[in-house]
């Protein structure tokens, strides 16, 4: 048997999963920072549905990729980060906190509503279907794909919280250490995505993530 039909139902049912939820992420971080003052995000084109304004080559479709063809226990990956000028902001420090939140906060609203519709209409459609036929293929499909969506957007909240510069996490213990740690982890950022790629390689971004992932996961589904 062709390995690449194994391989292609995994991409169908991630892929779209994955652009919804990183879109939706940088989306927020935007629309919040408009709202606070900074219309950078706007006036750059980024305040759009548009997947093709977002996509980033590595994070958005190489990284997950790679991450769900391995069989990895988390997923992680992100799209281009939409321009903020914090100077812009009313309360560049407090507002910064709130911009960086919005992103992982609209994946938590994401999963939530998915989980909702999975609990409430889904699962007891599917569950009251009989027989074979397209219908009953289709709702199984569907469960699949939310299932799915649900995953990634609790796995993209809860890696981007990670208190490390460039992720949200990052951002918010900025906004909230007093100034001279807030400046020693500010200095971070460069390296910030290598460190991230060396937990990833080592196994340990799984175990930092998994207790909060779980946690979650078993409060939605």
């Amino acid at each position: 048997m062709d390995p690449s039909l194994s391989v292609l139902p995994k991409i169908l049912l991630w892929a779209g999963p994955v652009l919804i939820a990183v879109v939706f992420h940088e989306l927020a971080h935007g629309y919040v920072a408009f709202r606070l003052g900074d219309p950078t995000a706007a006036q750059a084109g980024r305040l759009t549905l548009n997947p093709i304004a977002h996509i980033d080559l590595f994070g958005t479709i190489i990284m997950p990729l790679v991450l769900v063809l391995s069989g990895a226990p988390f997923l992680f990956g992100y799209a281009k980060p939409v321009p903020v000028n914090f100077l812009n902001l009313r309360h560049p420090r407090r507002d910064m906190v709130l911009v960086a939140l919005a992103g992982p906060g609209m994946n938590l609203l994401l999963a939530g509503l998915s989980a909702l519709a999975l609990h409430f209409f889904l699962l007891p459609a599917a569950q009251a279907s009989t027989g074979g036929g397209a219908g009953a293929l289709g709702l199984i499909v569907t469960v699949r794909v939310v299932y799915s969506f649900v995953l990634m957007n609790v796995g993209l909240a809860v890696s981007n919280m990670l208190p490390l510069p460039p992720l949200d996490g990052g951002r918010v213990a900025t906004g909230l250490l007093p100034r001279a740690p807030a400046l020693a982890l500010a200095r971070l950022e460069p390296y910030g995505m290598l460190i991230i790629l060396l937990l990833v390689s080592t196994g340990k971004l799984n175990a930092l993530l998994r207790p909060i992932t779980s946690f979650l996961l078993n409060a939605l589904l």
